[in-house]
């Protein structure tokens, strides 16, 4: 951090005022070395904050018009990449929108499992963080264990970790094996009394409390002037979730609870956040129960029938010539989409994440733009820090979630 001091002219006659301004990264650990903000200090407390970003610019929207759809999915790893899985399965749910594909119902409930694994994954990390940036590192190391289980149960899936490619689309590359659901169960069942364990290190925590209660606080009405979605915007007082609102991937099929707060303070996301996960464990228990209903031919069903978008196994592009010949065509990008335009979303981890695909029938998109939820959160950050303490700033920009892969795309 590097400090510049700054005389400010006041009129004649009035006591000399100073005030310090503090790069508060890019090299900084608090912002992941990404972004900077630049804040006018008078003593500890922020007078005014700045904020600046294209720091991990990759022009990915403008790389996407010169792939196939299944070669973005990689890219939409990159954007949250603390919950990558949601990312791909929203850009496959977009690219099945344009080519009016219809998913079999194992396959939604398979997603919903891998979706919601993801927005745990993602909220343990924000929340623990939470808890380090207030001096709390214990409880970062007790849960920090189940994503790393989390991780696990996607690695036996798809083979990747953390930018996972996971899915295509239509569905997944492989069926869930056996494996898997066993990694799964134990998580379902030890998780939740760490989660639980984790939150009675916290929630009554007077020095926690004191922290993050009226810190970074925003009303509902300025939330949705800037355009808050996700957790971010339930914890003012806004009941909105995409997965209710507009369900996709038969998210309809499920009961579960949206938690609202009320201030939009700091505490308020951690606790929307923290109820999130005991939803998602709800779930993610109700769609693995769906999923085993399913016997026969029906339970080895993990993709829909789409020769013209969907590679086919290795083994029959080896033994039979139709599997050969749509491989090939596939690969090669001889397979024209059809022209469209088509807005869709997902509820990401951190709020809405949309894809805005515009096709003129080409093999490649026309136009591919990332409704990024961080990038509309990081513009209310000055608002949201003028007149805390320069401590407020950090877990603040915690409390956000603030992902730098979705600044800059």
């Amino acid at each position: 951090m590097q400090e510049l001091k700054q005389n400010i002219t006041l009129p004649e006659g009035s006591i000399e005022k100073q005030t310090t301004t503090l790069n508060l990264g890019p090299t900084h650990p608090a912002t992941h070395g990404v972004m900077q903000n630049i804040l006018e200090l008078d003593g500890e407390r922020i007078v005014s904050a700045e904020q600046t970003i294209g720091y991990i610019h990759r022009a990915f929207e403008k790389i996407a018009e010169r792939r196939p759809l299944y070669q973005i999915t990689p890219l939409t790893d990159r954007l949250n990449y603390c919950s990558s899985p949601i990312n791909n399965m929203g850009w496959h749910l977009t690219c099945e929108k344009l080519l009016k594909i219809k998913t079999p119902k194992r396959v939604d409930y398979l997603r919903v499992i891998i979706m919601e694994l993801a927005r745990i994954a993602d909220h343990l990390i924000c929340n623990s963080i939470v808890a380090v940036d207030a001096g709390a590192f214990t409880g970062f190391v007790y849960v920090m264990e189940y994503r790393e289980l989390i991780y696990e149960i996607y690695e036996e899936i798809c083979g990747s970790r953390l930018t996972t490619n996971i899915g295509r689309i239509g569905g997944f590359e492989r069926n869930f094996s056996a494996t898997a659901f066993t990694k799964l169960e134990k998580f379902l069942k030890e998780y939740p009394k760490v989660l639980k364990e984790f939150e009675g290190l916290c929630l009554r925590n007077r020095i926690f409390m004191d922290r993050l209660m009226n810190t970074g606080g925003i009303s509902a009405e300025r939330a949705m002037n800037y355009g808050f979605t996700g957790p971010n915007l339930r914890a003012a007082g806004v009941d909105y979730d995409v997965r209710v609102h507009t369900p996709y991937s038969s998210y309809e099929d499920f009961n579960f609870i949206v938690p609202v707060g009320k201030t939009g303070d700091n505490y308020d996301r951690f606790l929307v956040r923290g109820e999130e996960m005991w939803q998602s464990l709800s779930i993610i228990e109700q769609a693995y129960r769906k999923v085993q209903e399913f016997k026969g031919a029906d339970a080895e069903v993990f993709h829909a029938d789409i020769p013209e978008y969907y590679l086919p196994e290795k083994k029959e592009v080896y033994t039979k010539m139709e599997a050969l010949i749509w491989h090939f065509k596939i690969i090669m990008g001889e397979t024209d989409i059809p022209k469209g335009e088509v807005y869709n979303s997902v509820e990401g981890a951190n709020g809405e994440l949309g894809f805005y695909l515009v096709s003129d029938g080409g093999r490649t998109p026309y136009r591919l733009h990332f409704r990024r939820p961080c990038f509309v959160y990081y513009q209310a950050y000055s608002e949201l820090t003028k007149g805390a303490m320069l401590s407020d700033a950090i877990i603040t920009m915690s409390s956000l979630n603030l992902i730098a892969g979705e600044l800059d795309a």
